[in-house]
């Protein structure tokens, strides 16, 4: 197998708008000791992308500036201690960085096999938020059968996930959305009640409803921080991905010990890869029966070239789509 020495990637030289993105040529990376080398067919965009593009959220050190936080493709070449047997392996990856590109290099532990069930699309766009939702909700807070899980931005990328896979556990969803097709979208997927948070106070609609969150993922961070705590249930655990809405908020401590809740905060790109690599055998351990049983699948509301990055970013701060967006390199 032929490996070329320059692949097209994305990198931003100057954070800013869409605009700042630019396709250039750079070189193929060599895979170090215990990484692999993927040829990539498919890369999700993700929120933590234009955050990056923005200069809000620089990558880890000693990852590549190459945006991109997951991919699919194929295994081209091994590096030292990687059994070569995996060249030629179809795989889906978790990055720290790299997807946006023909080519990335990533240790091996976070690449696992794509499951059969899945096109390019949709693979590309699998595994940043199913990791995202398994190692918060499930591996995190926990999450049982029969319980009640509220998720924010029901319709997005992260939203749309955790509805199947929660449902597919046996559990209660509840999503906030912002618009009525966002809301029929997800009670399609599964969820048992939307609010549409333009609309109503998500404390009062779940207050009238009946409806006590045992786990909330929550991506506003300090908007949402006092209204969640109040939201859960006795024993509740609410878990902060996100920041959209401000990092700073007053936590009324009496009304957490009163409801004997938690709150957590928790990173996935900044982690180590070995906790990478455990949470990438979980999925295929746990999850991935779900998706080649079909109650698991990406929703790929649409799919971009590489020369059409800063399209694709302009929808994602747009809102309007309904689950993840895919570059096709």
């Amino acid at each position: 197998m032929t490996i070329p020495d320059l692949m097209r990637a994305v990198t931003v030289p100057d954070p800013g708008e869409a605009d700042a993105l630019v396709v250039g040529e750079h070189p193929v990376p060599e895979p170090a000791e215990g990484e692999v080398l993927v040829r990539v067919v498919a890369a999700g965009v993700n929120r933590a992308d234009v955050l990056q593009r923005q200069g809000f959220y620089n990558p880890p050190p000693g990852a590549t500036d190459v945006l991109g936080l997951e991919a699919a493709g194929t295994i081209v070449a091994v590096g030292a201690g990687v059994d070569a047997a995996r060249v030629g392996q179809d795989v889906v990856a978790l990055l720290a960085g790299g997807g946006y590109a023909e080519h990335v290099a990533v240790p091996a532990g976070q690449v696992v096999a794509r499951p059969s069930a899945l096109d390019d699309a949709a693979a590309g766009g699998l595994v940043e938020t199913a990791a995202t939702v398994w190692s918060n909700v499930f591996m995190h807070a926990g999450l049982r059968p029969g319980e009640t899980l509220l998720v924010h931005g029901g319709g997005s990328g992260i939203g749309t996930t955790a509805i199947q896979m929660a449902v597919a556990h046996g559990a209660r969803v509840v999503v906030t959305v912002g618009s009525p097709e966002k809301a029929q979208f997800c009670r399609d997927l599964g969820a048992a009640a939307t609010i549409n948070y333009r609309e109503q106070d998500f404390v009062e609609a779940l207050t009238a409803q009946d409806l006590r969150p045992d786990v909330i993922l929550d991506n506003m961070g300090a908007k949402y921080l006092d209204q969640n705590v109040r939201a859960l249930a006795t024993g509740g655990r609410l878990v902060v991905i996100g920041m959209q809405g401000g990092v700073k908020a007053e936590l009324n401590l009496g009304v957490l010990l009163t409801k004997r809740a938690s709150v957590a905060a928790t990173s996935l790109r900044a982690r180590p890869s070995e906790e990478k690599s455990a949470i990438m055998a979980d999925l295929v351990e746990h999850a991935w029966p779900w998706v080649e049983s079909g109650a698991l699948r990406p929703v790929v509301h649409q799919t971009f070239a590489l020369d059409e990055v800063a399209d694709a970013h302009r929808v994602m701060e747009a809102s309007s789509h309904i689950g993840k967006l895919v570059l096709l390199p």
